[in-house]
């Protein structure tokens, strides 16, 4: 009776957690955005817990909010960023875990800032996707596993934040004559950016190609993105210093104006029509039918341009080609 007793308390307080979980919410943000660079400076992201619910919200909070957080951080193929060093040592101490319980009476917030790069490893530019967990019983091996559908104590109650865009570039690449690539070849003037939208900024890319405008070309495409589409590059990427990866950025760009490389997303349409565009807040892609022109007849392909916004920039990320035949 008494064993009976226990567990009955023991499944009651879950579905009390549970109940919780369901008028509890964690949002995020970033603290003071600013241009992220690989293995340099912090990415604050602001953590807010918000009692929705009528009732008092007790949950524990450690000293080290690795116990208490932590973050998935994912490139946009969806593939995991490693763990940093940092949080692989916090955890793995086998120290201690002091916290104090926190009180939220209904309505209130409870806000504090953690550096991104503490959680993961942030040493290569490209696109990620960054989400938030609370673990209001403290962070466990076994409370992972459970988040991750993976078995251990299925009990423990995991809230998860909204998504935030990241962004990690490498400065401004100068060629031998000190002028940054961004710059017109015909007038030297600084190109910049607009806030167009994401089916503008195809139309833009592809009259710059039909126009052999390289730089007007070249202004909406992500080529840090876009140079990692290739595993094998991208292991050469992720092994390279910050000097090497601006050559091989340099290299990749200059491949792709002589097309030795990703030769559909340079060819030169003789006709485009945008067919379908869908986006989000973050994401979009766009849908357009090209023709190519050649003496005897024209091929007809389907891409679909994948893109990306960061400050209210769309620029292309990645695209894939489908042959339609010819006509």
């Amino acid at each position: 009776m008494k064993k009976f007793l226990i567990a009955y308390m023991i499944l009651l307080s879950s579905i009390c957690l549970w109940a919780q979980a369901d008028n509890v919410s964690l949002s995020i943000r970033f603290y003071d955005k600013q241009l992220y660079y690989p293995q340099k400076g912090p990415v604050y992201i602001q953590l807010t817990i918000t009692n929705n619910s009528p009732e008092l919200y007790r949950f524990r909070l450690s000293e080290d909010r690795a116990f208490s957080i932590d973050f998935d951080t994912r490139y946009l193929n969806n593939k995991p960023v490693e763990l940093s060093d940092v949080v692989i040592r916090r955890r793995s101490t086998g120290s201690q875990v002091f916290f104090r319980e926190v009180q939220l009476e209904s309505g209130e917030s409870f806000s504090f800032t953690e550096n991104l790069r503490d959680y993961s490893k942030l040493d290569t530019a490209g696109s990620f996707i960054v989400q938030a967990k609370f673990y209001p019983e403290l962070y466990r091996v076994q409370t992972a596993a459970s988040a991750n559908g993976a078995g251990g104590n299925s009990g423990v109650l995991v809230a998860t934040s909204n998504r935030l865009s990241l962004q990690i570039r490498l400065p401004s690449i100068i060629n031998e004559t000190g002028i940054p690539v961004d710059l017109q070849e015909e007038t030297a003037a600084v190109q910049v950016r607009e806030r167009l939208a994401p089916d503008d900024v195809i139309s833009w890319t592809l009259h710059a190609r039909q126009r052999s405008q390289w730089e007007k070309f070249f202004l909406y495409l992500d080529l840090e993105a876009m140079i990692s589409r290739d595993g094998g590059r991208q292991r050469q990427w992720r092994a390279e210093s910050e000097e090497g990866r601006r050559r091989m950025l340099a290299r990749y760009r200059s491949d792709l104006e002589t097309a030795k490389i990703d030769g559909d997303i340079v060819a030169i349409p003789s006709d485009f029509t945008v067919e379908r565009t869908v986006y989000n807040e973050d994401e979009g892609t766009v849908t357009v039918l090209e023709k190519f022109k050649y003496q005897t007849f024209t091929e007809k392909k389907r891409y679909t341009y994948y893109l990306h916004r960061d400050e209210g920039i769309w620029t292309v990320v990645d695209y894939t080609v489908i042959n339609l035949g010819t006509e």
